[in-house]
């Protein structure tokens, strides 16, 4: 605990930054040693000046410490140092790794071999769907679901792989008391039961908009792979894939409509290497990791098609991952619209077709 109170006192003191903190522990050997040390001997490290040497001397920071200490154990929140020797090394062998991970829920070893999905906050239908199909596969491989539990695609992945009883970590851009957004409170603690949520960021930190960036390259390196199912082309959904480019991980991209502006982003990465994909398969065979877990695609429908009616299996090759209003499905499949209906709404309860507003039906 010791250890962990120093390392706070350095954490609170203005300018100090990760870097600097494993400049001056390899400096000096330990933490505390760094605290036993004159001014003048703190800044005989290259990059430490006066003002900031002093204030690491300083007691003021103490109180920053001691607060952090108390809501730790108020909470039961739980601390991993650079130092731990249970802290990821995924972490360590990134530029600029945390000093310190709060975190809550369980973190295992498996969570590495995992695959972050992230995209807009405001995503289309067709958004939503591919990231729940891509999550539900995935899941149901094992494979842990990383993202950031901002609102929209972040929501949606996390949802999904609880829904269908996988692990997933969430990763922060506030402190970890302090939740963001919101309305994600149950959610939060959702994961906590089936993994974890992590922020590198000391409690009582809000949710700045300089904070999500920077907490993106955990999201990257935690993971084998990246996928990015819809976003703009500044949007921090791509803030995350080129963190993951600059770590040597992998970058998979949905396609969308070209006439919408939500897929300019995913498309801007594939013209620039990222993987396009369709299928989970397009996923796995890209990481040795998962080779075994890859099946062939087929498998898939057949599962599906085996459980439906002669007449539902025509309605079901009528369907597609686009939203289909009910007249036009009823016309593709030369029936009449209360037969689909009918039929559609038996396909509802085997949980292969989906009905959105307007009378519309897509593949689930």
């Amino acid at each position: 605990m010791e250890k962990l109170y120093n390392l706070l006192r350095l954490i609170g003191v203005n300018g100090i930054g990760n870097k600097r903190i494993l400049k001056l522990y390899n400096f000096f050997g330990s933490l505390d040693v760094i605290f036993k040390a004159s001014t003048q001997e703190i800044m005989n490290l290259i990059g430490i000046d006066y003002d900031t040497a002093v204030q690491i001397k300083d007691d003021t920071y103490k109180r920053f410490a001691d607060k952090q200490i108390s809501e730790i154990k108020k909470k039961n929140f739980k601390v991993l140092t650079y130092w731990s020797s249970d802290y990821p090394l995924p972490l360590k062998r990134i530029f600029n790794p945390p000093v310190v991970l709060f975190y809550k829920g369980t973190i295992e070893e498996k969570d590495f071999n995992s695959i972050s999905v992230v995209g807009m906050r405001m995503p289309s239908q067709y958004g939503k769907q591919a990231t729940e199909y891509f999550c539900t596969e995935l899941v149901s491989r094992d494979i842990t679901i990383i993202s950031g539990m901002a609102r929209g695609i972040d929501t949606i992945a996390h949802r999904c792989s609880l829904k269908n009883k996988g692990r997933t970590l969430a990763v922060l851009g506030s402190g970890l008391n302090v939740c963001y957004p919101p309305e994600n409170r149950k959610l939060f603690n959702d994961i906590t039961k089936s993994g974890a949520v992590i922020s590198e960021f000391p409690l009582y930190t809000p949710p700045n908009k300089e904070n999500f960036p920077r907490r993106n390259r955990i999201i990257s390196a935690l993971s084998k792979g990246t996928l990015v199912v819809e976003g703009g082309v500044k949007s921090g959904a791509l803030i995350t894939a080129y963190f993951a480019l600059d770590q040597g991980k992998e970058v998979f991209a949905v396609p969308g409509n070209i006439n919408n502006t939500k897929s300019r982003g995913t498309h801007k990465l594939i013209k620039e290497g990222a993987k396009l994909v369709e299928v989970v398969n397009d996923i796995l065979e890209e990481i040795p990791v998962f080779q075994d877990k890859n099946k062939p695609i087929y498998e898939q429908d057949e599962e599906i098609v085996k459980n439906l009616t002669s007449e539902e299996v025509r309605l079901w090759e009528v369907l597609t991952a686009e939203p289909i209003h009910i007249d036009k499905i009823a016309l593709k499949a030369g029936i009449s619209t209360s037969e689909a209906l009918t039929l559609l709404l038996s396909m509802e309860l085997k949980d292969c077709v989906r009905q959105l507003t307007g009378m519309k039906f897509i593949r689930n």
